[in-house]
Formats: C-alpha cells, structure tokens, sequence
C-alpha cells in the first residue's frame, strides 16, 4: 500500500463544518414527472455507487513542489477535467468545497448527488450565470472554503481551460491550485469527457501540481499567461497520474 494513503481520508468534523446547499444555491429548475422520477433514480444508484466503490479504491496522493499541503486545505481555486468529477467526488468529500453546478439537467443530477458528500453547489457555468456564480465562488473564498472548477465542462472543449478561474484568482487573491486523478481499472463511457468511473479495488493516483497564484495588479494582458500556465499544469499532472498510477504501491513509483 502506498505510504501516503492515509492523506486522502477527511474527518467527520469538516461534515459539520459545511452549511446547507440552499445558503448559495438558488431555486431548482422544474422539470416533469418524468425527469423528476429519472433524476430520483440516478441520485439514488450514483449516490450509493460512489459510497461503496470509494472505500475499496486503493489511493496514493502525490505532489509537485510547491503544492497543496492535503486535500482539506483552504482557501484555493482548484482546477480538475471533468472525467475526473466521480472520483473527485468521493476523495474530496465532507470538505464543504464550492462547485459551480449547471441548470441543466446533468448539472442538476450531478449537483445533487455531491451535494450528499459535502459539497456546496454554486449555479452558473462558463456559458450562462458566469457572473453571478463567480460573484458567489469569491464570497466563497473570502469566507475561507475552497471552490473548485471542472475546466472542461460542461460541454467541453475536452481538456481545455477557461479563463474564470485565472480571474477568480486575481480578484480574490487566493492562489490556483491543479489535480487529475488517474485509475487504473475503469469503465470509461463514450461520452465527449470520456468520463472514468472506477471499477471496484482499483489502482488511483490523485496527483496535485504546483501552486498558480495570480497577482491582484496582473493586467488583462497577463491573465493570457497564468491561463497557460494553468492549462500547462493541469497537462503536467494528468501526464505524471495516467503514467504512474500502475506503480503506486510499489517500490518503482516516482513520488
């Protein structure tokens, strides 16, 4: 077993810690019986999925120089590609991290079922809401909690980054932080993230790449560069994870 294992896991307490969804979230969208019932059912198995496939997973947290010191830490902006999202779920759970969370009906279900491990669904996406959503992702950060972005999603270009973040950083002074999570074992659906869902006793490298912070006086002009900088991270730690994580636990991983 790797001997960062034991990083991974969140204490109770920060359960407590995490206000209820409705604090940031505003009122569901309606949908019909029909939906509403689908929706019932998704939440239900995907909700249960995750908790009984998490706790078999076998997980090695590594790091860059210079990165975050463990999962629960805050405040930050964290960035991740949305293949990534079920994986995520679980690992970063009970943390009351602040996600932006679509009005679609994907968004709504996803929303929904992290929300059941302790995360705050804040609504908007990179195409609708924007503004309000980061307005609420930086009251967030100044409050303490860390927020995270699925850059690709919803819809994609598929592991390519949008600028919110980058100016999230900037008028919050809170620095960016990257991750990917590689599986060993997984089923991946065909669908354009290609998302991973883990099969049970898997090999997974949650792998966090260096600190990005963006200074408060940086020009519109520099956010072009820490926006690379950011895809260049993310592209730095999905490469390391997806070629290492057959190593973890063994003598030949590279930490």
């Amino acid at each position: 077993m790797c001997p960062c294992h034991y990083n991974i896991f969140v204490t109770e307490a920060s359960t407590r810690e995490a206000p209820a969804a409705a604090e940031v979230a505003p009122g569901r969208p309606r949908f019909s019986l029909r939906q509403r019932i689908v929706l019932r059912i998704i939440i239900f198995f995907g909700y249960w999925f995750i908790r009984l496939i998490g706790p078999t997973l076998r997980v090695c947290v590594s790091r860059e120089d210079g990165a975050q010191d463990s999962i629960a830490q805050r405040p930050l902006v964290l960035n991740f590609w949305h293949a990534c999202i079920i994986p995520a779920t679980y690992l970063f759970r009970n943390c009351g991290i602040r996600v932006m969370s679509s009005n679609s009906y994907d968004g709504e279900y996803m929303g929904r079922i992290i929300h059941k491990f302790g995360f705050i669904a804040v609504k908007g996406s990179s195409s609708r809401n924007a503004v309000r959503a980061l307005l609420g992702l930086r009251r967030a950060l100044r409050q303490g909690w860390a927020v995270a972005f699925s850059l690709d999603g919803p819809r994609g270009p598929r592991y390519k980054v949008k600028p919110g973040p980058v100016a999230l950083s900037r008028s919050s002074g809170v620095p960016m932080s990257t991750f990917h999570i590689a599986v060993e074992r997984a089923w991946v659906l065909n669908t354009w993230d290609r998302l991973i869902i883990p099969k049970p006793f898997s090999r997974v490298l949650l792998r966090f790449g260096k600190l990005v912070p963006v200074p408060p006086d940086a020009t519109d002009e520099d956010l072009e560069h820490y926006q690379q900088d950011l895809q260049d991270s993310l592209d730095r730690v999905r490469e390391f994870a997806e070629a290492n994580v057959s190593k973890v636990g063994t003598a030949e991983f590279p930490y």
